[in-house]
């Protein structure tokens, strides 16, 4: 064998179309995937074509390195993680090549999302069945090499039941496609030319052939009965053809060991799958039970009804979405206190069928003691039930402290009718033995229960729990003849158990699979056969730094700074896409990239933050400054990471130090003092504005603001609204003229300065609607020096504006905002920013700190607001949320406002970011980003309204980005009440 030479990775970057990257930035940022693993890669790959990818695979060969597969980083047992080339799949494979409605058939590349791909099919009438709970990310090559199934395997099965066809790399480089074979087929293939493919299905036909190797593969491998099963390689499930079992149609098909083989075998770059017809519409039923073990006698009686999907989900789980801000929202159908739910999906053609089947499942389970409740939800309710149940991974990472719920045996999988004793034995096991908790939730119906053990893998205890825990819950599902996987793959976790679980004989036989398919071990190394100890090469273990960082921001919520970034637990919720709705993260929704993601600015501030080049300046970091660099500190992650990792927060606290290493830039001062500026200008405002639209000035006010010469610089108002309001507000007198009581007027400096008319309709609106008006003493938001990282100095305001507005503002005369970058910070901010003595105060005004849409809609539901104050015209409404509104507050208040006049009528536009998010779209490196992300949904949603539909929106940047890009005017929702009034 030639000696391996060193690698020359810049000859291999100028032979590829894609990219090669071997600097520490993204082997940092590709070291980690959802599992507990991390190892830093030799380089990490994007290929754009499949000539890139053989080009890699090739290097790989020669120098003996590992070719390790990636597409959307969610696996959970480490299957992406290694020391080799690390080789992004997803980033641009991503085309649907073909769709068949005659045959059924989809072609697709690695890195279609599952979601995507359904979105592209349910017009014509199909889906692909599989459905993880990462399905809005999970990319179908993942999804091939880790056999995904999800919560409606009863229905679909796993992929490995829909792979027709693959197409791709064998170990030499050869090109292959995999599909199904004929006996006469098979046998033309083994009598093939000398090459690695037809030593593959030599070896293959030799293996299988034995009666004795199918017989040791039948007894060893998991009992029929578990429908869930990723032990190792699926021999099983190819030997179960015509070529091998006389009584078998099934035609011999290497897809079938080619899903769930991890990319240990072989590297696909295109696949066919079969798709099924679009089933009917269905409902849930959620029965609440006392505990777990009640859920799972009640599964077996549920399984009688035929269900699409049997999930179960518990208290942990539950517990843990009520301090989210997203899932609380969607914990509206839980009663009581229950100790799990279970989910029972039932999907008949008529809702007369659903009905019967609820209400007759319902009385079984009544008549067996079993349940204490039993909502039935149908549509968008039932879509929230499904998001939280999807959500359970993410938000068990909330747990404070390091003792969180861990990745070791979530996978396991029995035959459904064993899993109340399998359970029973393995909560003992935990209790007993170890005397922890565990979380419990998911297949239910297909026996398979995520079980996550709560302990701390930062101890030397912890640790040897890691591993003693693994081994006797491997026993544990031996005895049962259950799999150690049920989806989620062997990986790094499972697979030095695999030869413990099948035996040596059979274990040998999946190594002569290995070194048939890759003699040399260039496919994903360490996996599935000869992986290293599964308590190695860990994110956290015994010993690692644990500083304690002194910040601005009070973060003594997350136990510090650092355990703040550590909540990310990789599931990479904030790689969706557009398609897939919300806001997190839009600059990765704009550029696709990794370093683009929320996952990636909190790992980054994980690494670096652990282990600091520099411990006296550990904020001090380059590479957290290019992560850092397209967050628009959106607010997204804060409600949508299940996690809640709150990257917009941590980006403010990191900037302020880095500020503090690097100073302060001269942008970042001038968007910092931008109230400041404002004041002076509002002196003499014409000159101002000629200054700002002239095109010789304006040129040399962006040079030097460094602002994108594109973008217009909002003028000021001729008056201010403080000056207005001095003189023109509450005009009718007396107390007694105002009958709906007083509200504070929060004076936001957007609004006192640029958007001035604003304010003064929304003043008029609610005293013609019988509100006094007040604009009491109070200064700036600090929304500017957060969103620049000027923490101390919105620390100053914010102390400043609690110290003024906690003694006057009340339930009875809450302080109202327009702006809600500016009034959300009173309940985001401002409490984790005051000292000790102002933390009661603080929480207590952001309870009654309120967007003007949501006083609006609450006096609705009041009776105090009516809607014969409005006019009877018809008129409709497109209506885009603000990102901190739809983070920290909700677009229903909205809708409910502005449909006060009887016939006006509001649709939500399904955008996240608008793009321009404060001072970021006005940057110059920015502009093209910014535009990228209004691409996404707002800019043609708003192209293709009619002209007489009103844009509405309540954040000063998005009407501005919507005016530059569109030459379009967004109004705010007081301006359509103003003029709506009657």
């Amino acid at each position: 064998m030639r000696t391996p030479t060193s690698p020359d990775y810049a000859s291999l970057a100028n032979s590829l179309t894609g990219e090669l990257h071997s600097g520490r930035l993204l082997r940092l940022l590709y070291s980690t995937d959802a599992s507990e693993y991390q190892e830093l890669p030799a380089a990490v790959a994007l290929p754009k074509t499949e000539a890139d990818v053989r080009a890699i695979l090739n290097f790989a060969h020669e120098h003996r390195l590992g070719f390790i597969p990636r597409a959307a980083g969610t696996s959970l047992a480490g299957q992406v993680v290694g020391a080799g080339i690390v080789v992004d799949l997803g980033r641009h494979m991503n085309r649907i090549v073909a769709f068949n409605a005659d045959t059924r058939r989809v072609r697709v590349q690695p890195g279609v999302i599952r979601n995507d791909l359904n979105a592209f099919l349910q017009p014509q009438g199909f889906l692909f069945g599989p459905e993880t709970s990462t399905a809005n990310r999970a990319m179908m090559g993942g999804m091939v090499g880790n056999n995904s199934c999800g919560s409606n395997s009863l229905v679909y099965g796993s992929t490995r039941d829909h792979l027709v066809e693959a197409r791709g790399f064998l170990s030499d480089g050869s090109e292959v496609t995999f599909g199904p074979l004929t006996r006469a087929e098979f046998a033309a293939k083994c009598a093939g030319p000398d090459s690695l493919e037809t030593k593959i299905y030599r070896e293959v036909r030799d293996l299988l052939g034995a009666a004795d190797n199918r017989a040791l593969i039948r007894e060893s491998f998991p009992k029929a009965t578990v429908t869930r099963r990723n032990t190792g390689y699926a021999l099983d499930a190819l030997m179960d053809c015509a070529v091998f079992d006389a009584e078998s149609e099934r035609p011999f098909n290497l897809c079938r060991l080619i899903a769930g083989s991890e990319g240990t075998l072989f590297v696909g770059v295109e696949f066919e799958f079969n798709v099924e017809p679009l089933p009917p519409a269905g409902a849930l039923l959620c029965a609440h039970f006392a505990t777990v073990q009640e859920a799972l006698r009640a599964t077996l009686l549920a399984l009688r009804h035929r269900p699409s999907a049997c999930e179960l989900i518990d208290r942990h789980v539950l517990d843990c979405t009520k301090e989210n801000l997203e899932q609380a929202k969607n914990r509206f159908f839980v009663q009581g206190d229950p100790g799990a739910i279970l989910v029972v999906e039932i999907k008949r053609e008529q809702r007369e069928e659903i009905e019967a089947e609820c209400r007759a499942l319902e009385a079984e389970l009544r008549a067996a003691g079993l349940g204490y409740a039993f909502p039935v939800l149908w549509g968008s309710d039932g879509a929230k039930v499904w998001d939280l149940r999807r959500a359970g991974q993410g938000v068990m990472s909330n747990v404070v402290g390091d003792a969180k719920p861990r990745e070791i045996v979530e996978d396991t999988a029995v035959a459904v009718e064993d899993l109340p004793a399998y359970i029973a034995e393995f909560d003992a096991l935990m209790q007993g033995k170890y005397g922890i908790k565990c979380v419990y939730y998911a297949h239910a119906g297909a026996g398979e229960l995520h079980t996550r053990p709560l302990f701390n893998l930062k101890t030397p205890e912890g640790l040897k729990m890691f591993r003693d825990i693994a081994t006797d819950v491997a026993a544990l599902v031996k005895k049962y003849r259950g799999s150690l996987s049920g989806e989620h793959g062997d990986g790094r976790l499972r697979g030095e158990f695999i030869r413990f679980m099948v035996g040596d004989d059979c274990y040998a036989l999946m190594r002569r699979v290995k070194e048939t398919f890759d003699p040399t071990h260039v496919l994903n190394p360490a996996k599935i056969i000869d992986t290293p100890p599964m308590d190695t090469s860990l994110r956290h273990s015994p010993g690692d730094p644990d500083p304690d960082y002194k910040t601005v921001f009070n973060f003594s919520g997350t136990q510090g700074v650092l355990r703040a970034a550590e909540k990310c637990n990789g599931s990479g919720d904030c790689r969706k896409t557009a398609l897939s709705g919300g806001t997190m993260c839009p600059s990765y929704m704009a550029t696709r990239d990794e370093k683009d993601t929320t996952r990636a600015r909190a790992n980054m501030l994980r690494h670096m933050l652990t282990h600091p080049r520099d411990p006296a300046r550990p904020f001090d970091s380059e590479e957290i400054a290019t992560v850092m660099d397209l967050c628009l500190s959106c607010k997204g992650c804060k409600s949508e990471c299940p996690s809640n990792v709150d990257i917009a927060r941590l980006k403010a606290e990191w900037l302020q130090h880095y500020h503090d290493a690097n100073g302060v830039p001269l942008r970042s001062r001038l968007i910092a003092g931008f109230s400041r500026s404002m004041a002076w200008a509002s002196l003499a405002p014409g000159l101002f504005n000629w200054t700002v639209t002239n095109a010789v000035t304006s040129r040399w006010v962006k040079k030097i603001a460094r602002f994108a010469p594109e973008r217009s610089i909002p003028k000021l108002h001729h008056t201010t609204l403080r000056r207005w309001h001095a003189k023109h507000a509450n005009k009718a007198g007396a107390a007694s003229s105002f009958p709906q009581g007083r509200v504070y007027l929060f004076c936001d400096e957007f609004t006192n300065y640029n958007d001035t008319e604003i304010g003064i309709k929304a003043v008029q609106l609610l005293n013609r609607l019988g509100y006094e008006v007040v604009i009491p003493q109070h200064v700036d938001s600090g929304r500017a020096q957060l969103s620049k990282g000027l923490v101390r100095a919105a620390q100053k305001l914010a102390i400043r504006n609690v110290e003024l507005l906690a003694p006057v503002v009340s339930a009875e005369t809450p302080l109202i905002g327009l702006e809600p970058s500016a009034i959300l910070g009173f309940r985001d901010e401002f409490p984790d920013l005051v000292p000790e003595r102002l933390i009661g105060a603080a929480k207590a005004l952001a309870k009654h700190a309120l967007l003007f849409e949501e006083f609006i809609a609450r006096e609705r539901d009041a009776g105090r607001i009516r809607r014969e104050a409005f006019t009877t015209a018809a008129r409709k409404i497109k209506l885009h949320g603000h990102c901190h509104q739809k983070a920290l507050s909700s677009l229903t208040p909205a809708v409910k406002a502005l449909e006060l006049p009887l016939h006006y009528n509001v649709s939500m536009i399904p955008s996240g970011c608008c793009g321009m998010a404060g001072s970021f779209g006005y940057e110059e490196e920015h502009f093209a980003v910014s535009q990228q992300v209004g691409e996404l949904v707002l800019f043609p949603t708003v192209r293709a309204t009619p002209e007489d539909v009103l844009i509405a929106s309540s954040g000063t940047s998005c009407r501005h980005q919507i005016k530059d890009a569109l030459h379009r005017r967004a109004l705010h929702p007081a301006e359509i009440l103003h003029e709506a009034l009657a």
